[in-house]
């Protein structure tokens, strides 16, 4: 494995949770048996193929340890399961919940699909079928994976929407004897968002749901005591062995002393954990900042990172809060390296416009942008750096993806880009990477684990913003007072 030579073979009960196409209930199901391994004392990591932020959330949510994303697509097969090896547990469950169909992939031939991470993983796959308006056909459906590719181990099946203990029975009766393997749940028919509620770009995120507190005891109520959670466990330690890569190298200390900031909240949830932790093994000190409620960025700061997330839901309260814009732009003006995905653009914009009003922003970047009905940008995507900017070295190939909902308008001139995109939307016009000063500003997510690159970047800019800073100014990051109108005439 390109991460290093194995040094162990360890025990890691595994299972993948697949289905036969988006929204079949994978992400219920997986929810489900971690927090039933919760309940029963059993230690459960979480993982999610595919680049997903939110069913990451939920699944860190689920296991109270963060969930990882193993995408083979931008990270390559060595480096997924390598991260799979380092962060599972051995003797407890470890989950991988898929994505899409259990099948698709980045092309006809399945490439990077569920089934592929589920061979390098040598997992075996539960497969959660949604049984609304089948019976027998249930049974050709699973029959058809299972000879899709017989090397891709399907191990049991999970039905979701059941009709009743009559529609129970005839899936039973037809799955089991057909395909030989067993049905260890059935799930009764519910309103697709009874849990989960859903919006653009997916669910809703744990940090917004209404009834978080409760809703543990509810999945376990409908669906855990549903699924034959015992035989689950027998499957999940039956999987071999697993070569344990030794850990990566760890990134030389050219972060010590440096002091990066991060805008997490409600409204600014994405950022994936490899990310935080890359840029703390350079030894650099990582603060969280609230875009909500935080009145300014700390003076200490010497780089500001902002992830994506929903600041549109939140815009209103984002907006109001003018003692941080203001900050912001100002730390922007004196030079601070900032570098914003999705989200963070939109948050760096002049205003956002959403659901018919438009809310002011940082007014860092020379233009707005509006929240459409549709997608505007979803799927992998290369990047070619091609102008100088403040994080990356022209000639740069950067892979990441991009879901979002949200175009840039109102832009006096097309703003000044760094990158060529190869592949994807970016920001239109086959550009993306806003450049600014020391601002970044993408459509486009990158993974630590699939650029190396991106810490050691992110800590070079941060780098620039201390030598700024050691340049000597107080309060550096405080804007200066407005001053209050005259008074008029006769008032006082």
């Amino acid at each position: 494995m390109s991460q290093g030579s194995a040094a162990t073979m360890d025990s890691l009960p595994r299972l993948v949770i697949a289905g036969l196409s988006g929204e079949s209930g994978k992400t219920l199901v997986s929810l489900a048996l971690l927090l039933e391994a919760g309940r029963k004392s059993i230690p459960a990591r979480a993982f999610k193929k595919g680049p997903d932020y939110i069913d990451s959330a939920w699944l860190t949510w689920a296991c109270g340890h963060p969930a990882r994303n193993l995408d083979t697509y931008l990270m390559g097969f060595d480096r997924a399961v390598g991260s799979f090896a380092r962060h599972a547990v051995p003797d407890g469950l470890n989950l991988v919940e898929g994505n899409r169909g259990l099948y698709d992939g980045a092309d006809a031939r399945g490439t990077h699909s569920t089934a592929e991470l589920a061979k390098a993983l040598d997992a075996p796959v539960v497969l959660v079928v949604n049984a609304t308006k089948v019976t027998r056909t249930a049974a050709a459906l699973v029959l058809g994976c299972q000879h899709l590719d017989p090397r891709v181990r399907i191990a049991a099946v999970i039905l979701n929407q059941v009709c009743g203990a009559r529609h129970e029975r005839i899936l039973r009766e037809a799955i089991e004897p057909a395909c030989h393997i067993p049905v260890l749940g059935a799930i009764p028919r519910a309103p697709a968002d009874a849990f989960l509620p859903s919006r653009h770009l997916g669910l809703v995120t744990p940090h917004e749901h209404a009834d978080c507190e409760l809703l543990p005891q509810h999945v376990l109520a409908l669906v855990g005591s549903r699924l034959d959670f015992d035989r689950l466990m027998e499957i999940a330690r039956e999987a071999p062995p697993v070569a344990v890569p030794s850990a990566p190298v760890v990134a030389s200390p050219a972060g010590n002393g440096l002091t990066i900031g991060f805008l997490a909240d409600s409204a600014f949830s994405f950022y994936y954990p490899e990310n935080l932790e890359a840029l703390r093994a350079t030894g650099a000190e990582l603060v969280s900042i609230s875009a909500l409620t935080a009145a300014s960025l700390p003076s200490s700061l010497d780089a500001l990172y902002i992830g994506g997330g929903f600041p549109e839901t939140h815009a209103r309260a984002l907006s109001e809060n003018t003692a941080l814009l203001a900050s912001v732009r100002h730390a922007a003006s004196l030079g601070l390296p900032i570098y914003a995905e999705c989200g963070g653009l939109m948050y760096l914009s002049r205003a956002l416009s959403w659901q018919g009003h438009r809310f002011p922003m940082a007014g860092v970047l020379p233009f707005e942008v509006d929240v459409c009905d549709r997608p505007q940008g979803h799927g992998y995507v290369e990047l070619l750096v091609a102008k100088p900017n403040p994080f990356f070295a022209v000639g740069t190939r950067l892979h990441g993806h991009e879901f979002h909902y949200s175009k840039i308008v109102s832009a006096s001139n097309s703003p000044e880009t760094a990158c060529q995109v190869l592949r994807g939307t970016g920001c239109g016009q086959s550009r993306d990477g806003v450049i600014a000063g020391n601002v970044w500003a993408s459509y486009t997510h990158l993974h630590a684990l699939a650029t190396p690159e991106w810490a050691q970047a992110m800590v070079n800019a941060a780098l620039v913003g201390h030598a700024l800073a050691c340049r000597a100014w107080n309060a550096r990051f405080t804007p200066p007072p407005v001053p209050l109108p005259a008074s008029p005439p006769g008032s006082g």
